[in-house]
Formats: structure tokens, sequence, C-alpha cells
């Protein structure tokens, strides 16, 4: 059986990758990996996101490298720790 990423899960990825499900489609899911606060210039610039973040995409073919770790309710979940650069 091949895992089937969902949104929300935090996974770990062969290569070396490992983060929040934060986008799921039958094309490829995105994994964030860092999240950070914008720096003033950059929030005053584009105030309508406070975080900047890597998302890293992958593929279905790539799935069974994923090890799934935990699961959270959503992005607010206060249980779960922030990723920090």
């Amino acid at each position: 059986m091949t895992y089937e990423p969902q949104l929300n899960h935090y996974v770990k990825w062969k290569k070396g990758v490992e983060g929040w499900v934060y986008f799921v489609d039958k094309e490829y899911i995105t994994i964030e990996c860092v999240v950070r606060p914008k720096d003033e210039v950059n929030l005053e610039c584009c105030p309508i996101h406070r975080n900047e973040r890597l998302l890293v995409v992958c593929y279905p073919y790539q799935y069974k490298e994923l090890e799934y770790v935990k699961s959270r309710d959503s992005i607010y979940d206060n249980n779960c720790e922030p990723l920090v650069a």
C-alpha cells in the first residue's frame, strides 16, 4: 500500500526535506519546509501575508519516498511547533 499524502500531514522525504503538506492536488503536493516572518520592507509592500514560506514540490511517483510523521487539525493548530529557518 502506497502512502497518500494529505493536507496538514508532517512528512519526511528521503531527499532530506521535511515539513507540513501545504497543498494537495492530483498532479502534485507541496511541502512547507521553512516559514519565517517578513522583514518590515516586505511586509509594508505586501501586508496580506506576514510570513515567507519555502515550498517544495513532490510528484505522485515520489510519494513512496515520503514517511508520515504526524498530523495537525489545521495550520492554526497551536499544538505543533512552527518551522523556523
